[in-house]
């Protein structure tokens, strides 16, 4: 009856997870089919964008690798291997669309840190210290842009079921029912891990401390969790000027920071699915036309995930065979 029982209630588990991943690119999938020719004409436009601009935003993407490995070199006291560092961000956002939220990217980390000679338990305490001055480090820089350019958005520009909303019923259900299943898969893992975190907590403090007595390890943690998302965002304005979008590059900003913010909540690979909408809609509250924000966030995927994606496993695949992963 136990046996049963734990069996039921794993089921339980997995299919709300699968849900919590599934059913945000899902709601994107129906928005993609009803939108297609707005999509076509879309990637067309891309296809004749302005290629200086494209390969502006293809240096920023690869300079938000360089951010990530400053910040995780910034975790932890001991130095680091620059270049290793480097190959194995690299390999680890190649993990990250593969898997959903952080989860491939995290575990290439872990693997690299303790290779490195780190504990398993400093190994997780590093790197959730660098995902707590990255979720900080991108509020920050949300609130101090939003406090800067008050009226980079413009709600009213997508209410009331404008071209490009995704105002499908399947959509509204799927985003709805994809925060509560998030929701509840986070309440219960708090119960669950509740005790194993304290001793955990403990260890992150600890080490939060030894760092900020050292200032190179503080501008490097807070440095590169400040322009990560600020890279990401130079490749989306990047990527609007190769299109010709008449967007300010204020509103641009404020419109990454609020999608990418907003994305981050919902477990997909890489965001993927949950950003894309997410960034298509607030590119037009900030002045983007339908074809334009779409065309942006082609763009966008296109340099960041899609290019990267086979170099990366390559170099994930390298990293493995030599045994520094």
């Amino acid at each position: 009856m136990s046996i049963a029982r734990n069996e039921g209630a794993g089921w339980q588990r997995a299919s709300v997870r699968s849900m919590a991943v599934l059913l945000p690119v899902a709601a994107v999938a129906v928005v993609v089919t009803s939108k297609w020719a707005m999509i076509d004409s879309s990637a067309g436009q891309l296809g004749s964008a302005d290629g200086e601009w494209l390969v502006v935003a293809c240096f920023a993407a690869f300079m938000t690798w360089v951010c990530s490995a400053t910040a995780q070199q910034g975790a932890v006291v001991e130095r680091l291997p620059p270049g290793l560092l480097l190959a194995a961000q690299f390999a680890a956002s190649a993990a990250n669309h593969i898997l959903p939220a952080g989860v491939g990217g995290n575990a290439v980390n872990l693997r690299f840190l303790v290779r490195r000679g780190l504990s398993p338990t400093r190994s997780v305490a590093a790197l959730a210290v660098r995902a707590c001055a990255a979720v900080i480090g991108r509020v920050a820089l949300l609130l101090a842009v939003l406090a800067l350019f008050p009226g980079a958005l413009h709600l009213h520009r997508v209410t009331g079921g404008g071209p490009g909303v995704p105002d499908h019923p399947l959509v509204i259900a799927g985003v709805v029912a994809a925060v509560v299943a998030g929701g509840v898969v986070l309440t219960r893992c708090a119960r669950r891990l509740r005790e194993r975190l304290r001793d955990f907590l403990g260890s992150v403090v600890r080490d939060v401390r030894v760092l900020h007595g050292n200032r190179a390890r503080v501008a490097a943690l807070w440095g590169g969790s400040l322009a990560f998302p600020a890279m990401h965002a130079a490749v989306v304005v990047a990527v609007m000027r190769a299109v010709h979008a008449p967007v300010p590059v204020s509103g641009v900003v404020v419109a990454y920071l609020f999608a990418s913010t907003a994305a981050g909540w919902l477990p997909t690979p890489a965001g993927l699915g949950s950003l894309d909408a997410a960034l298509g809609l607030a590119l037009m509250t900030a002045g983007a036309s339908a074809v334009a924000a779409t065309s942006a966030v082609l763009g966008y995927r296109l340099v960041t995930a899609w290019l990267p994606l086979v170099p990366g496993v390559l170099v994930l695949a390298v990293l493995v065979r030599r045994r520094e992963l």
